[in-house]
């Protein structure tokens, strides 16, 4: 090794989902909308004026965080913007937890988490989830440095009630517990109106599901204003300018369009329940689901070979490696004819692989 390798900071780093850059493929993967953003955000994305690219965007992104404030409901310095979810889970994570005392996140959820508190040497613990796939609030009732908990989970799809985690947060005021509300508007209970009362209480969430841009990269976080004013130092003493133009125009543009947002949702929601049918109708096991994906897995056929001979027919889908959840597929609700051609060629390999079965 030569020497200044030995002090060169060493990570196991975080494995995105596969972004294939193929044609004619079925994406489902990695849990993006299927439909496109509003039209409000293309015509505010095309009349972005490119003259102005030669200028730095506004450090503080005002006409987004503005627009984030109206449309929740509120005040002045209770919201902050980043760079995709991630960035401003990462970010908190830098800001937040930085005693000797181990934070606490659940052994299956957002593989991001350890990866966080590993660049950060940040100590950490993972209570186990249940048999079912769900948090106990009791776990979280010990001393610790601080909590992280996806809700609804990922990449399990199911969800908690807002009484519990506010029990978790009642427990731990002496700690930041940051709520990661990624996939709430599929279905989930949103946190958002106790951070008025516990002022320990972050909750982030993202463009990227169902406001239909993860291209954008656009992520925020809403809760006290002293935690907001934190979050804005650290980012401020890392880096100042950390939203585009564009992102900042389209972001506040897609809070304009209140009805075409929850027409989407309803679609991928509505997909979702008929797919859940149709899956256990060919002998999958499905997670109950508030988010938009389902989380599956099958009575005959392993997580890994079902994911290969998908990819065969360029249909992806998510397979993770980790014991407890290694025979189960997280699979992205498309549009319905992708969907059905998802199914249609799902049956072709569970005959396939019945008939090899009859003929051993």
């Amino acid at each position: 090794m030569k020497e200044w390798e030995k002090n060169v900071r060493r990570v196991n780093p975080y494995i995105a989902g596969e972004q294939p850059q193929e044609d004619n493929i079925i994406k489902l993967n990695t849990n993006e909308n299927p439909y496109p953003p509003s039209p409000k955000v293309k015509k505010a994305y095309e009349t972005t004026q490119v003259d102005k690219f030669a200028l730095y965007p506004d450090p503080m992104s005002s006409e987004l965080v503005q627009a984030l404030e109206s449309y929740y409901g509120l005040k002045r310095g209770q919201v902050f913007v980043g760079v995709g979810s991630d960035d401003v889970l990462s970010l908190a994570f830098l800001t937040f937890f930085n005693s000797d005392v181990a934070i606490l996140f659940p052994d299956i959820t957002y593989s991001f988490y350890p990866v966080w508190a590993d660049v950060y040497r940040i100590p950490f613990e993972c209570p186990p989830l249940d048999d079912n796939f769900c948090i106990r609030v009791e776990d979280y009732k010990k001393k610790n440095g601080g909590i992280v908990i996806a809700n609804p989970n990922a990449p399990t799809s199911i969800g908690m009630k807002a009484s519990q985690i506010e029990e978790i947060v009642r427990a731990n005021r002496d700690v930041v517990v940051i709520v990661d509300e990624a996939y709430v508007d599929f279905g989930g209970e949103t946190v958002l109106p106790l951070i008025e009362q516990y002022d320990n209480l972050l909750v982030v969430r993202t463009y990227s599901k169902s406001r239909s841009m993860a291209g954008m990269r656009i992520g925020f976080a809403m809760g006290n204003e002293a935690l907001i004013r934190a979050l804005t130092d650290v980012k401020e003493s890392i880096n100042s300018y950390t939203m585009t133009m564009a992102s900042i125009r389209v972001g506040a543009a897609s809070l304009a369009d209140e009805q075409y947002f929850q027409e989407n949702l309803a679609k991928v929601v509505t997909t979702r329940a008929w797919c859940e049918k149709e899956l256990e109708r060919r002998g999958f096991f499905v997670l109950p689901s508030q988010t938009n994906f389902l989380f599956v897995k099958h009575e005959q056929i392993s997580g890994q070979e079902l994911f290969e001979k998908l990819r065969e027919q360029k249909i992806f889908v998510r397979h993770f490696s980790a014991k407890r959840i290694k025979e189960y597929l997280r699979i992205t609700m498309g549009t319905d004819e992708q969907m059905k051609a998802f199914l249609l060629q799902l049956d072709k390999i569970l005959e396939k692989n019945i008939d090899n079965k009859v003929h051993l």
